[in-house]
């Protein structure tokens, strides 16, 4: 199985919208009361604490990932090749920039 990333900023937005969901959903049961505007500022909050989790995790471990990115590292690291390779001019690995044709040049006029 192919590893990914861990994005604790996603998972504490998710978190928070499912408690805010579950909350609803007792209150339409009739397991308890929730008061309307109990929404605002759970979904606020875990928003924010989402955005500040991403920040951190982004600090402490950005520059690996970015890394990755920009295709350096080899293909272990998850790189797509050599930096500065053809991909790297038109975004498309095999593709150089010389064989791309502008959309008017065939047109005779």
């Amino acid at each position: 199985m192919p590893r990914h990333d861990v994005r604790p900023g996603k998972l504490t937005a998710g978190f928070f919208l499912a408690l805010t969901g579950v909350l609803y959903l007792g209150d339409a049961g009739g397991a308890w009361k929730t008061p309307w505007f109990i929404a605002f500022p759970l979904v606020i909050a875990g928003l924010c604490l989402a955005g500040a989790v991403a920040f951190l995790n982004h600090a402490i471990r950005g520059h690996r990932v970015s890394r990755r990115a920009n295709g350096q590292g080899g293909p272990e690291a998850g790189g797509v090749g050599e930096p500065g390779g053809p991909e790297r001019a038109t975004g498309k690995p095999g593709r150089k920039a010389e064989d791309i044709r502008p959309p008017d040049a065939g047109v005779q006029g």
